[in-house]
């Protein structure tokens, strides 16, 4: 009944009572004090951001150790290719590689891969390479595919020794020299150089800007070319044919729609020391370099052409010369 003492709960404990007491204040001043700012979400523990930022560090660490490993496993490969500043071109691709080794290329060594189905291109590869003295090692495909930079490879890689550009004196005292402003293609290079091969030509001169270098693609287009005329490098044109003309060159400029045809030019002009300079397929010749030419001259071709190849325009000019000497 109401009021009843007796019952369970109805009275408080001695000591028990809610609320501050007496002698109290202390413990509940500590609770009211300041804690400082609220932590980043990455400092607190348990936090999904904290979860996420220490799950992203130990992925780190471990591509960090598995890079380790490879790179040592790579280290104790005798087969492993390692790509430097000096390793010089780089010649991928079964069709490309034959062709190379037919034409007895400089190179350092063929790269196989292990495992890979034989064809007669492969094994006709193999055989050269073995005549020709050249080292062959086995390496895997992900090796071949860091030595190309992802190229397509076939299976086969061969390595070529970094070229060894001439100084512009080592090819004055040739009678033909052909110089190359702004080609950036290599393959016109090497169809150059095969042509000056041919017609008795003694040199290429390269700048060393703004213009394509002796690389694998020139080396395959000379089909052996570049190891018998010499290229030389220099670090600018129109300096470089300045020092010809006082060596005793007439420079030629072949530009098209120049008035004068090449098939014009005095017989004791081309029939000399010359110097044909060959410009882009694009703008053609430099505007320093055509001013310092000697002669600029054009090739006669049907008004339905625009222009010539790079390659072929300077094959029309080296067999002019050679024409011109074979009659004096």
């Amino acid at each position: 009944m109401a009021g009843n003492s007796q019952r369970r709960g109805a009275m408080r404990n001695p000591g028990t009572k809610k609320g501050p007491t007496v002698g109290t204040g202390g413990a509940r001043r500590k609770g009211l004090q300041a804690k400082g700012p609220t932590p980043k979400a990455t400092e607190r523990p348990h936090h999904p951001a904290a979860r996420r930022e220490r799950a992203a560090a130990k992925r780190a660490e471990e591509g960090k150790k598995t890079n380790a490993r490879s790179t040592a496993r790579s280290s104790a490969r005798p087969s492993a290719v390692r790509r430097g500043s000096d390793a010089g071109a780089v010649l991928m691709g079964r069709n490309s590689v034959v062709e190379a080794l037919r034409a007895k290329l400089p190179a350092k060594a063929l790269y196989v891969q292990v495992k890979l189905e034989a064809d007669d291109r492969w094994r006709e590869s193999l055989k050269l390479a073995v005549a020709a003295g050249i080292p062959v090692l086995e390496a895997s495909k992900m090796d071949l595919d860091r030595l190309t930079d992802g190229g397509v490879h076939q299976g086969l890689v061969l390595t070529m020794p970094p070229y060894t550009y001439a100084a512009l004196e080592d090819v004055i005292g040739a009678q033909i020299l052909v110089a190359l402003d702004g080609v950036t293609d290599s393959r016109n290079l090497g169809a150059i150089t095969r042509s000056a091969a041919a017609f008795g030509a003694g040199g290429i001169v390269l700048p060393e800007r703004r213009s394509v270098g002796v690389t694998a693609g020139a080396w395959k287009t000379s089909a052996g070319a570049l190891s018998r005329v010499p290229v030389a490098q220099v670090t600018n044109l129109t300096r470089a044919l300045q020092q010809l003309q006082q060596a005793g060159y007439q420079v030629i400029g072949l530009a098209g729609g120049a008035q004068t045809s090449l098939q014009n030019l005095p017989a004791n002009v081309i029939g000399g020391d010359v110097v044909f300079v060959v410009g882009s397929e694009g703008k053609g010749l430099g505007r320093l370099v055509a001013s310092t030419c000697d002669w600029l001259v054009g090739i006669d071709i049907a008004d339905t052409t625009e222009s010539l190849n790079a390659a072929v325009a300077a094959s029309i000019a080296l067999h002019a010369a050679a024409l011109a000497r074979n009659a004096s």
